[in-house]
């Protein structure tokens, strides 16, 4: 069937793709692309292996809507059309940063704060038609408070600190196998350093309850709220949203703090791409 949408959500993890095709819809799913740390030509390698052969008439995409990590400037989204365009040419492509399609997918033609909390975090406020306001994504070093590398590099500081009780430090070691020396170059050295550092967050799950961890992931998360959402004047007076691993693992740490801040808690959800197929389905139809 021509005429096929393609719409993707990409973070730096990991992507959803969708296709619209008339009233049939299909999801699938890559690892993450950033612009950041991938090259176009490294980009086009990924998408040739693990999307295309997925799509069963790809030269039928006559439009992409692409919202990724990092796509805020010409040069970052250069990289990402330039491999696009050569893997569909028929198609019109259109790409802008990963936080609209959370605004998108989450509030719909409402007003709200939209939320994600991924590997990274971002923020917005989402006035039911475009993104009227938003606290810069700062990247994994100087931000992305609450996200997955945060919460990664709090609990690596306590360890390398030597703050964890014996019990939790041993099984730290265990889980991870790794030492203060090769912790620190994965760090500093490897080619996705955000990855790495999100991985560790899986911790917090796997330890739910433990008090100084559970104190520690709440500081984790309360810090999104002061420096993000509390930074919106309308986050008193519209639902706040939430979308991304982080959000849907500890949806009750983020319900509770909304409650203790006094915002009224929208929807959190896992991944946005149900919603953004029907956010476009509902745009096609109109």
């Amino acid at each position: 069937m021509k005429n096929m949408i393609l719409i993707a959500d990409s973070g730096s993890t990991k992507a959803e793709w969708g296709i619209l095709s008339g009233n049939d819809t299909e999801i699938i799913k890559t690892q993450g692309i950033s612009p950041y740390f991938l090259s176009t030509a490294q980009i086009k390698v990924l998408l040739q292996q693990e999307l295309l052969p997925g799509i069963t008439e790809p030269e039928n995409i006559s439009k992409i809507y692409y919202y990724g990590t990092g796509c805020t400037a010409p040069g970052t989204i250069g990289i990402v059309f330039n491999a696009l365009s050569v893997l569909f040419p028929a198609a019109t492509i259109h790409i802008t940063y990963d936080l609209v399609a959370s605004a998108h997918a989450l509030c719909g033609q409402s007003k709200g704060i939209a939320c994600i909390l991924g590997t990274g975090s971002n923020s917005c406020y989402y006035n039911g038609d475009i993104v009227e306001k938003n606290k810069p994504g700062l990247g994994y070093i100087l931000g992305d408070e609450g996200g997955g590398a945060w919460l990664g590099k709090l609990l690596i500081a306590e360890y390398l600190y030597g703050n964890l009780e014996k019990e939790i430090e041993q099984e730290f070691q265990v889980r991870f196998g790794t030492n203060k020396d090769s912790m620190l170059e994965r760090v500093y050295s490897s080619s996705l350093p955000n990855r790495f550092l999100a991985s560790f967050s899986l911790f917090f799950a796997e330890h739910r309850g433990h008090p100084h961890l559970e104190k520690l992931l709440k500081a984790g998360l309360d810090a999104f709220f002061t420096k993000h959402i509390m930074s919106y004047a309308e986050s008193k007076t519209v639902p706040v949203h939430f979308t991304g691993s982080i959000s849907w693992a500890y949806r009750d740490i983020l319900m509770e703090l909304c409650e203790s801040y006094g915002f009224q808690v929208g929807k959190i959800a896992k991944e946005p791409m149900k919603d953004l197929l029907d956010y476009y389905r509902k745009r096609y139809e109109a």
